[in-house]
């Protein structure tokens, strides 16, 4: 329940975590859902690769520390090591050269997406322009014929995001359908004149333009060996790729990252880790602000048994953590959260997660309320406080793993 003493409802959620985030942070922060696909989530590829990467890994400096990136990245200066000054250092540090031919494709390709961006501004504006109401009576042919267009401008980052609006358009169902249709065209016109004016962004932020739009990018490290937990795994389809996403916590580092590995249709992707087992590893990050996911580029061993959990927070504090992902990439569909000492509660016609030593909740999204994991989640719970690993979005939680407040193996809940 909230300070007022009213259970926080799914509409509320996007408005308490922009609010928790500005209030840290003495500024708005950006807000509203922005959904991503196969083609730009979270790191952002647009065609399938695998989630490990044929890179040679640097030498190791220890468990939890960052190592030497595959893009020549020094590490910070340590004992033994050379200092920053120093000509070996300074040889590595220098950028890898790219030949004057890699050079003209990216800057023709930059064009076409330039051009791309630019006629996606005028139909957006036309759109507007003759009413959101109207929207949903073009039908699907314009969306798809408009997501063309962007494929041909090589930007299929933009191309999948105009088929979610033209599906939102055309379901057109619920009394926040408008809301939700005008939301989802004011992210895609922040990403069109992001990628417009990508030359006065910080560097991070215009990676993570990039790989939004739908630019390729390869993993640039510090690269990290841990002892990872593998909190979660599952799979999402299309007609075009079969998405999994692996969710990992390094248990010295700290860190939440993020696997994803494709197949065809009909074919599930080669990458497998059992949710509950700990596997040594070597993660290399890819590049974008606050994107969490990485490249496996080495394993030490095989998979095996551990009792360490994730480490938890509250509702609000999940929240906030939204709030603040939201200003490094405001088209951030949801972000990793733990919740510690939670309850599943029911909620009218659907359900939330309860704090069990504060007056506050967040609701269950609605898709994970049609899945047998949240009765998996309610029985493990049975009334008690649990520690629940999920996605926490402005639809709402996703849970995808829990823990018992006692001694227990995790419960997948995907």
């Amino acid at each position: 329940m909230t300070d007022q003493g009213v259970r926080r409802t799914v509409t509320r959620v996007p408005a308490q975590a922009c609010d928790a985030a500005s209030d840290s942070a003495g500024e708005v922060a950006p807000c509203g859902p922005g959904a991503p696909s196969p083609g730009t989530a979270e790191g952002g590829v647009s065609a399938p690769a695998s989630a490990a990467s044929d890179a040679p890994s640097q030498p190791v400096r220890g468990r939890g520390a960052p190592l030497l990136g595959t893009a020549g990245e020094p590490v910070p200066d340590g004992p033994g090591e050379p200092s920053s000054d120093e000509p070996e250092a300074a040889a590595l540090a220098s950028p890898p050269t790219v030949s004057p031919a890699a050079r003209r494709r990216a800057e023709r390709r930059a064009e076409r997406v330039t051009a791309g961006a630019a006629e996606l501004e005028r139909r957006l504006a036309d759109l507007l322009r003759g009413g959101l109401i109207s929207a949903g009576q073009s039908g699907p042919a314009l969306w798809e014929e408009t997501a063309a267009r962007m494929v041909d401008a090589q930007a299929p980052g933009l191309a999948n995001r105009v088929r979610d609006l033209g599906a939102l358009a055309s379901a057109g169902v619920g009394a926040d359908a408008p809301v939700r249709l005008l939301e989802e065209c004011a992210l895609l016109h922040l990403l069109a004149q992001a990628w417009l004016r990508r030359d006065r962004l910080p560097e991070p932020l215009a990676a993570t333009v990039r790989s939004r739009v739908g630019l390729t990018a390869s993993p640039e490290g510090p690269a990290v060996r841990d002892d990872w937990l593998v909190l979660a795994q599952y799979d999402t389809s299309d007609s075009r790729l079969i998405t999994r996403r692996i969710w990992l916590h390094g248990t010295v580092s700290g860190r939440t990252a993020l696997l994803l590995s494709y197949g065809a249709p009909g074919r599930a992707p080669d990458l497998t880790l059992p949710a509950g087992l700990a596997v040594d590893a070597e993660l290399t990050p890819y590049p974008g602000a606050g994107q969490p996911r990485t490249a496996l580029t080495g394993r030490f061993g095989a998979p095996a048994p551990t009792t360490v959990r994730p480490p938890g927070t509250t509702t609000s504090g999940a929240l906030a953590r939204y709030g603040a992902a939201l200003r490094d990439d405001p088209w951030r569909e949801s972000v990793p959260v733990t919740l510690d000492r939670v309850v599943p509660v029911p909620d009218g016609d659907g359900w939330q997660l309860a704090d069990a030593d504060e007056d506050q909740a967040v609701p269950v999204g609605a898709a994970a309320r049609s899945r047998p994991g949240l009765w998996r989640l309610v029985a493990l719970s049975g009334g008690a406080p649990v520690r629940v690993f999920g996605e926490c979005g402005p639809r709402g939680f996703t849970p995808l793993a829990a823990w018992p407040q006692g001694p227990g193996e995790a419960v997948p809940l995907c």
